[in-house]
């Protein structure tokens, strides 16, 4: 698997709203053109380019074999702002510019902080707009919250290229399964797992406990979290907790939750 990374000097100086599109290509199972963006309002770090290095290189020896060896990273530009040092391996942009991006390195959002997203418009299987990180995120070790940078590349890149959902709820974790039986929203079902209610805290101490049923709603408390076993036998999916360990692929026609209340 032959992968280069190519960092180029950001010229453009305004961002002026246009057309979107990407320059990106599949060819021989190696994607190339793909344009990661710094936002020239972010202070010049040399620490940032180098992660970002490191989370793409690891995204594709990751996406390959999530892929079984159908798609990996081959080409990345990484475009810098002008306001940083010129440095004598910065190329001059040909096509590349920050408008046309795949990937955005900018300041939080509003809405989601530092937590990684992709603006997506579509329906599922329409390609996203692109992808945000936050400076924090790239320089931040996050590994309990979000996992691996690359995995989280991965997980990303699967909303902008083919225009998936994520297959957790945050609005509905739980629902009723046909047989009855509460289960947490999840893909696959496969992935086992404990519903407990974590760090209920009375009185100066603090416990965790299993969840309860609401009478009304007939699923678990508002507070109830689905904590997935260490050891499992599961391996996908990508798009539900790409953090676990044991996870290294996507959910597909036979492993799907058809029954999950997710997007």
């Amino acid at each position: 698997m032959v992968f280069s990374l190519k960092v180029i000097l950001f010229l453009s100086l305004l961002l002026l709203p246009v057309l979107k599109s990407s320059q990106v290509t599949l060819n021989n199972n190696g994607y190339d053109g793909i344009v990661i963006a710094i936002n020239p309002s972010i202070p010049e770090d040399e620490k940032l380019i180098q992660n970002i290095k490191e989370m793409v290189t690891e995204a594709s020896a990751y996406l390959f074999h999530a892929t079984k060896r159908r798609a990996y990273f081959r080409n990345v530009n990484i475009l810098v702002p002008i306001t940083w040092k010129s440095k004598s391996e910065y190329l001059i942009p040909k096509q590349e510019s920050y408008d046309q991006a795949d990937v955005l390195v900018a300041d939080p959002h509003l809405k989601y902080g530092d937590d990684p997203y992709t603006l997506q418009y579509g329906q599922c299987g329409d390609k996203g707009q692109y992808i945000h990180f936050t400076p924090n995120f790239l320089l931040t070790n996050n590994l309990l919250t979000y996992g691996p940078r690359g995995r989280v590349f991965v997980h990303e890149w699967a909303h902008l290229r083919w225009g998936v959902f994520d297959e957790y709820n945050v609005d509905q974790p739980f629902y009723i399964s046909r047989r009855n039986t509460i289960e947490a929203t999840r893909c696959s079902t496969h992935i086992t797992g404990v519903n407990m209610v974590l760090n209920e805290c009375q009185g100066g101490s603090c416990i965790q406990r299993p969840c309860r049923r609401n009478p009304k709603t007939r699923l678990y408390e508002a507070k109830c979290t689905f904590i997935p076993n260490r050891s499992q036998t599961a391996k996908e999916s990508i798009m539900f907790m790409q953090n676990l360990d044991f996870v290294t692929e996507f959910c597909t026609e036979k492993t799907h939750n058809k029954e999950a209340p997710n997007l």
